[in-house]
């Protein structure tokens, strides 16, 4: 029997964004499974939301974990899974000769294919489910590769068009699929990276918060249609001047960004 109110499942929500989004989705009334690497946290975020909360430990590069995770979540929220939130993400910031390989890999492992693992894993139950939504994290650093998040950047782009192939292959299926742009959001996975990049958010006038990409994610689990949702004006200015600029006047302008 499938339960009255709709479930959502988010990766990395023990803090920042993650935990933002499962709080909004909770003030909704929304079942909320709160995952994160993080149990001790995961399970205390759970514990607050209350009957509106399931916890669970899920390291998002271990397929089997997804799998056994997604059958608990649902077998809890009566079988559904209305949205399917991809937010788990790492993030490694320096020149990209100076950082480990194996450091480089973990980007890709977590951000990438963390995804894709759960995009496959969590299939069946979005198709079961009239309606349902996969929304995966990017980041506006898909836009631009950005300097000192090299292998960040790219990763984000790599999401980015997984979204945009599975929105035309899962559409006939029944379910939505779409990414968040954000650009750097204050909180703790940011302070602690000091790149260039994320060093210049005070000269660019960013101030968003993980609650400001919590509400985009909030209108587009809401609404279809759209495949990428742009969280802030910063980053919506951005992604028009480097598509209306000459290529050499975007390096140009990134760089400056960037401290280059």
């Amino acid at each position: 029997m499938t339960a009255s109110r709709p479930a959502i499942l988010v990766t990395g929500a023990a803090a920042g964004i993650g935990r933002a989004c499962a709080e909004r989705f909770a003030r909704e009334g929304w079942f909320v499974g709160v995952c994160d690497i993080d149990e001790a946290g995961a399970r205390a975020l759970a514990q607050r939301l209350g009957v509106q909360g399931w916890a669970a430990r899920l390291d998002v590069t271990d397929p089997q974990g997804w799998r056994d995770t997604l059958a608990a979540f649902t077998a809890a929220s009566g079988g559904r899974l209305d949205v399917l939130l991809n937010n788990a993400g790492v993030l490694v910031g320096g020149p990209f000769g100076e950082i480990p390989l194996e450091r480089q890999h973990w980007l890709v492992d977590v951000n990438f294919k963390g995804v894709i693992n759960g995009a496959h894993a969590a299939l069946p139950y979005l198709r079961q489910t009239p309606g349902a939504r996969l929304i995966n994290m990017a980041s506006a650093s898909a836009i631009y590769g950005a300097p000192s998040l090299a292998v960040y950047s790219a990763t984000k782009f790599a999401v980015r068009g997984l979204t945009e192939a599975l929105q035309v292959e899962w559409k006939p299926l029944g379910v939505e699929v779409m990414d968040v742009w954000p650009l750097f959001v204050r909180t703790a996975m940011i302070d602690a990276v000091g790149a260039g990049s994320a060093r210049s958010l005070d000269s660019m006038g960013v101030r968003l918060t993980p609650q400001d990409v919590a509400e985009t994610v909030w209108r587009a689990a809401k609404r279809p249609g759209r495949t990428h949702w742009i969280v802030g004006l910063q980053a919506r200015l951005m992604a028009l001047a480097i598509r209306l600029s000459p290529a050499a006047i975007t390096r140009r302008v990134v760089a400056k960004l960037s401290g280059f």
